[in-house]
């Protein structure tokens, strides 16, 4: 059962972000620095990837572990109520992130997805975001 009532359900669920998230902005912090120039969510893209690298053909995606399903993560948990909801709202989720994929892939784009987690290791987040770039 929700440990929270109705009305501050609703008010935790609006607080949450769908662009400028936390983890989005490590990520652009580390790009800049790393010397990479990028525009943010681009409305004429598929998906408006939430960090765009034009000089490299290249969108980037940064997802929550718990909303966009990071397989084999901690944080991808099901909440205990409403499970058909949320089961079917994950499902949505991840075959909209494989629709968009598709097409910025068939318009000749390069797309690398980071996760919420990886974020959390500020160390290791340089060397992984050229790793990606790289093996592209």
């Amino acid at each position: 059962m929700d440990h929270l009532n109705k009305i501050d359900r609703s008010r935790n669920m609006r607080a949450v972000k769908g662009k400028n998230s936390k983890a989005e902005i490590i990520v652009r912090k580390k790009l800049h620095k790393m010397g990479y120039r990028f525009r943010i969510h681009r409305k004429d893209l598929p998906g408006n990837p939430d960090i765009v690298l034009p000089k490299y053909n290249l969108c980037i995606f940064v997802h929550g572990c718990f909303w966009h399903r990071h397989e084999g993560c901690k944080r991808t948990s099901i909440p205990e109520t409403n499970q058909f909801f949320w089961l079917r709202k994950f499902e949505k989720n991840i075959e909209r992130d494989c629709v968009v994929n598709n097409s910025l892939l068939a318009q000749g784009w390069k797309v690398i997805v980071i996760w919420e987690c990886e974020t959390k290791q500020s160390d290791q987040l340089d060397q992984l975001i050229q790793k990606r770039i790289e093996d592209l």
